[in-house]
């Protein structure tokens, strides 16, 4: 159960509706995970879709090469809707369950192209550094240009801020759906 209200179209401010339905209609095709939670602010949310879907659909990572990192993404993030979401859209583009596995267990796959395996190594550095090593970043910048790297980059800080979102107003899964990994223990943040 999540912790606050996530609004109902019925129920919606006539500004909140309007943001609902134009992220409804666009590009995603309906609206879940974060992006419920940020209708309370509906300028907020409108940006954020915005954002979301220039990340998504509009640079030059491919959608399988976005996938990857967003897997990392969530995983380090320990989102587990994040997870089950974006689990569910990188067999659609192709990957391969094997590397999801090992995407899962924290582990660089084998099995990746060139470039697929520096995307993959860059986020994961973004994720436990919050930089990225001299090494992987010459090797990163070689195969996807500039950028394509500013944008891999902010690709992992917009799944951060939707994984904290998720996870600090426990945005549910789906019905019957179980996490692959267990939620963050709210008395690890007192730590």
């Amino acid at each position: 159960m999540p912790r606050i209200t996530l609004p109902h179209p019925d129920t919606m401010t006539p500004e909140q509706r309007r943001v609902h339905d134009g992220i409804v209609n666009g590009p995603r095709g309906r609206i879940q995970g974060p992006l419920r939670a940020a209708l309370h602010s509906p300028e907020l949310a409108e940006r954020w879709s915005a954002l979301g879907a220039q990340l998504r659909y509009g640079t030059g990572l491919s959608r399988r090469q976005a996938e990857l990192a967003i897997l990392v993404t969530g995983r380090a993030s320990r989102s587990p809707f994040e997870w089950y979401a974006h689990e569910q859209e990188a067999l659609k583009a192709g990957i391969d369950p094997a590397v999801i596995e090992a995407l899962l267990q924290q582990r660089l796959p084998e099995g990746l192209d060139e470039t697929e395996t520096a995307i993959v190594q860059a986020a994961m550095e973004l994720k436990r550094l919050h930089s990225i090593t001299d090494a992987t970043y010459a090797r990163a910048l070689s195969l996807l240009g500039e950028r394509t790297l500013v944008e891999l980059v902010a690709l992992v800080g917009y799944y951060t801020m939707v994984a904290m979102t998720l996870n600090a107003h426990e945005i549910p899964l789906p019905e019957g759906v179980a996490p692959a990994f267990a939620l963050p223990q709210h008395d690890e943040a007192q730590r």
